[in-house]
């Protein structure tokens, strides 16, 4: 497809990135190890923060990660035993399973249990108020870490911290210039579901407030209507740039 670049980008956790860089390798692409932060605002609100170039073998980074991970295991157990309350049987030990084990259990997986059970006809009804969408009847809040604290844990870790999907989250131009106080290294420009104001906004306001212009797929496999990957891509001096900036933070730390 012409790619020269990727990053994986898995959601708090690094565990693929050494597989990935093999691979990366055998079909002449540079890899970018990474990972997607998921935070929580002070509304409660779901933040996403792309962490590039970060160290694999930070302990702390590593720790929080792991925090997260285990925090999304005893919330994908909590979820099971609400939907079983209800009435939507669902075996825990299936939903890992599913999931390949229990490293990053999440929503998809119960999802996808939920499908097998035939208590929803597709992944995408299982995000309904009645079942676990956000605020949701069987929904279970995850582990809390503030962005503020994602940035400073990154930056820590020799990484350089991006918005995700700002579009998608609903972050304001001010939230974002707020971010960006905080350490905030760049936006996530392109992205399947920014339309083409949502990516000039962003593209103005990430030259506007000086900061590095990523794109992503955001691919999560068959939860996905069809494959993302390799439907975004970026003029090489933004990966440069961020390549550059990668350089400048490691040396920093």
């Amino acid at each position: 497809m012409g790619f020269a670049t990727i990053a994986l980008t898995d959601h708090d956790t690094m565990g693929g990135v050494p597989e990935a860089r093999d691979a990366a390798a055998a079909a002449g692409l540079t890899l970018i190890p990474a990972c997607e932060i998921s935070t929580l605002d002070d509304q409660e609100r779901q933040v996403d923060l792309l962490a590039y170039g970060v160290s694999e073998t930070h302990t702390g980074f590593q720790f929080a990660l792991r925090s997260l991970r285990d925090g999304r295991f005893a919330r994908a157990w909590g979820m099971v035993e609400k939907l079983n309350e209800f009435g939507y049987t669902i075996s825990f030990d299936r939903v890992v399973e599913i999931a390949g084990g229990t490293e990053n259990l999440g929503r998809p997986h119960v999802a996808k249990a939920l499908v097998e059970a035939g208590h929803v006809p597709d992944v995408a009804s299982a995000f309904t108020p009645e079942l676990i969408l956000d605020g949701g009847r069987c929904y279970v809040q995850r582990v809390k870490i503030s962005p503020r604290e994602a940035i400073n844990r990154v930056h820590d870790a020799g990484g350089v911290v991006v918005a995700a999907h700002p579009g998608r989250t609903g972050l304001t131009d001010e939230e974002l210039a707020t971010f960006v106080s905080w350490g905030l290294d760049g936006i996530e420009v392109y992205y399947p579901r920014h339309d083409a104001a949502a990516t000039t906004r962003f593209l103005e306001l990430a030259q506007r407030l000086d900061v590095l212009v990523t794109g992503g797929s955001d691919d999560h496999g068959d939860v996905n209507e069809g494959r993302l990957m390799g439907q975004v891509r970026l003029e090489h001096t933004h990966v440069e740039r961020l390549h550059r900036a990668i350089a400048a933070r490691r040396h920093a730390t």
